[in-house]
């Protein structure tokens, strides 16, 4: 259950979108939850002008005559939030939503400047919506602000001494407001906090590297390694090993692999008797059953897919949308019937027809899985014929032959008139109309229903990947081992007419 843990590729994949993931939740928390309404204020100008009884140094030629230590003041007020500030959205009680306040100091004037292309903000500073300045306070109307708009007060002020306290006064539901600052005076206010901006470019920082780490290993990617793997086994899986044998030798350079189809039975049986004389040459073996099979040689079995199996006949023997029930299954393969008439008797076009039973040997897992989830026994009918053809005058037994793979048997059942036998689905329906499939007591092997528990199709079984103990890390079985579980080898098993035991482990239980 817990293999994907040392597959290498999938912890890198996996870091890497943790990685992601957590500066994408840092850019939401700190963007988004504390300041989802955020009212912002800095002071870009407070100089000192006058008259000459200041002791403050004067702002060039600027006097303003009957006002001691006079001061300027440009307050910037913006919306630096993530979301739209509503009239509504002020807490005041009052119909001012902010107050702004100078501490020690008495405001003579105010003047309200905007950007362009937001003019009717000027629309609100009225007297009848709050504007207006007492003391050492300007009362600020309700401005609705998008984000990112802004607006400006030049102040006059006498009296105190310049660069004192200034402070917005005021709140939002949900959100606040708060003093911020900027490197340049009309600069926007940062969207990121300075521990967001630190923890978001560590984590970079870290897929980079990560990412670099499988990029530039050993020049190939984290999965490839240099060496030889011989892969035998299932016939009726070959399509899929051989396709994923190609293109890892593609991917990883100094890879070679070779893949020896033939039959689940021999190939891991050759695989328990390398374990048994030569250690090493079983480590760059995988023998692929189908079903268990290395259990009593204590192999190391790994579950790769659920796979599915038919029966097929000759295209000249038509058994309806209902196929052949269980029960008929049974009495063919146990040799009780000669001729289709017999087994259809309301069919004539093919009273007379022989019954052809192209099987596969016993070293075969498509047949040790029909045999167990089909026949629930043995094929009963005994070989008879090396080449499948029937004799020229009916006998009384059977005609049945053993091939040596699962294309062998197609290509027979192609040729044959009356022919039956059984393969791997993906291998099946590549020949199209040239065979045809045989449903099971009316249900088909549709991988769709089955995948969804909606279908009761007996013919299927795991398809195993055996190895001499676990493969050693940096070996070309481990190696491919790994790369059955990348995306790219998961959807070449399933268009083979498959489903990945990486996808759902239930459905391979």
């Amino acid at each position: 259950m817990w293999e994907w843990l040392s597959n290498e590729t999938f912890i890198a994949l996996g870091t890497s979108a943790l990685g992601v993931v957590a500066a994408l939740v840092m850019f939401l928390y700190d963007r988004w939850v504390p300041r989802r309404k955020l009212i912002g204020y800095r002071v870009q100008l407070d100089t000192p002008i006058g008259d000459g009884v200041s002791s403050n140094p004067r702002l060039g030629d600027f006097d303003v005559p009957n006002m001691a230590r006079a001061s300027l003041v440009l307050l910037r007020i913006e919306n630096d939030g993530a979301r739209s500030i509503y009239q509504g959205d002020y807490t005041a009680s009052e119909i001012p939503g902010l107050t702004a306040e100078f501490t020690g100091r008495r405001v003579q004037a105010v003047a309200v400047t905007q950007p362009s292309g937001i003019e009717h903000l000027n629309s609100h500073f009225t007297r009848e919506n709050g504007f207006d300045h007492q003391d050492n306070k300007v009362t600020i109307p309700r401005v609705p602000l998008e984000p990112g708009d802004h607006f400006k007060l030049l102040v006059l002020l006498s009296g105190g001494q310049v660069q004192g306290e200034v402070k917005l006064v005021g709140g939002l539901h949900e959100g606040r407001v708060h003093q911020n600052s900027s490197p340049t005076p009309d600069e926007k206010q940062r969207q990121f906090s300075l521990p967001a901006r630190l923890v978001s470019g560590a984590l970079l920082l870290a897929v980079l590297g990560l990412a670099g780490i499988i990029v530039l290993r050993d020049g190939n990617p984290i999965e490839c390694e240099r060496g030889t793997l011989t892969v035998t086994g299932s016939t009726a899986f070959e399509p899929v090993v051989r396709t994923l044998a190609e293109q890892y030798e593609a991917k990883c350079e100094g890879a070679d692999i070779l893949v020896q189809a033939r039959g689940s039975e021999d190939g891991v049986g050759e695989l328990a008797r390398l374990a048994g004389s030569s250690r090493d040459e079983a480590r760059s073996v995988i023998a692929f059953s189908d079903g268990a099979m290395g259990e009593r040689w204590n192999l190391t079995g790994r579950k790769v897919a659920l796979s599915f199996f038919t029966l097929v006949v000759h295209p000249g023997v038509e058994l309806g949308a209902h196929g052949l029930s269980l029960e008929e299954v049974r009495d063919i393969y146990a040799g009780r019937y000669q001729r289709w008439g017999q087994v259809l008797p309301d069919v004539e076009e093919i009273a007379d027809l022989p019954v052809v039973l192209v099987s596969r040997g016993d070293e075969s897992g498509t047949r040790q899985i029909f045999q167990d989830r089909v026949l629930d026994g043995w094929e009963q009918a005994p070989s008879t014929s090396l080449d499948c053809r029937p004799p020229a005058r009916a006998e009384d037994a059977v005609t049945r032959c053993e091939l040596g793979s699962t294309r062998a048997v197609l290509d027979k059942i192609e040729e044959q008139p009356g022919a039956i036998g059984y393969s791997e689905l993906g291998l099946a329906e590549e020949r199209g109309d040239t065979v045809r499939r045989v449903p099971l007591d009316g249900d088909q092997p549709d991988e769709r229903q089955i995948e969804l528990g909606g279908s009761r199709y007996p013919y299927k079984d795991v398809e195993y990947a055996y190895t001499y103990g676990t493969p050693e890390p940096g070996s070309v079985a481990a190696g491919f081992l790994a790369y059955l579980d990348e995306s790219t080898s998961q959807n070449v098993i399933r268009t083979r007419g498959h489903l990945p035991c990486l996808a759902d482990a239930r459905r391979c239980a």
